[in-house]
């Protein structure tokens, strides 16, 4: 079932299940030394999938200057090529919606996911830059799509 919690909601199972599959996607996987817990959690709304006590899949929505954006969006390597990852996106833009209807939606996307942002809507702008060692894009998206 999916969830979505501020960061006052989520007991500390949940919170550390998250900052276990980012770590070990962000950090570990990817091979990139950056401080992965930050100021964002805080006030961010997490979205979340749990599967026998482990976050299979997990995001956090939050608000930045006259825009709304999204992180962090995760599948854990054992569940990819399950379509969870579209099912994650499903619930970002119904969080975005339902709680932030008429905010447009940046984001900073790792290059190698354009395409995946690409189908829901987001457009490139700008050009590639390095954020956290690792080349992203700055995408955007209407809040008036559905």
């Amino acid at each position: 079932m999916w969830q979505s919690k501020t960061f006052a909601e989520l007991t500390t199972s949940e919170l550390y299940a998250i900052y276990n599959l980012r770590v070990k996607t962000f950090v570990v996987e990817q091979q990139r030394i950056y401080q992965e817990v930050d100021e964002i959690d805080l006030t961010a709304i997490h979205i979340f999938k749990m599967q026998n006590g482990k976050i299979i899949a997990y995001a956090r929505v939050f608000q930045e200057d006259n825009h709304l954006s999204f992180g962090r969006v995760v599948v854990d390597a054992s569940q990819r090529g399950q379509h969870l990852g579209a099912a994650l996106m499903t619930q970002i833009l119904a969080v975005a919606k339902d709680r932030f209807p008429v905010e447009p939606i940046q984001i900073e996307a790792q290059i190698q996911v354009q395409a995946f942002y690409e189908r829901y809507n987001f457009q490139v702008v700008g050009q590639p830059f390095i954020f956290n060692q690792t080349p992203h894009l700055k995408m955007i998206r209407d809040a008036n799509l559905t």
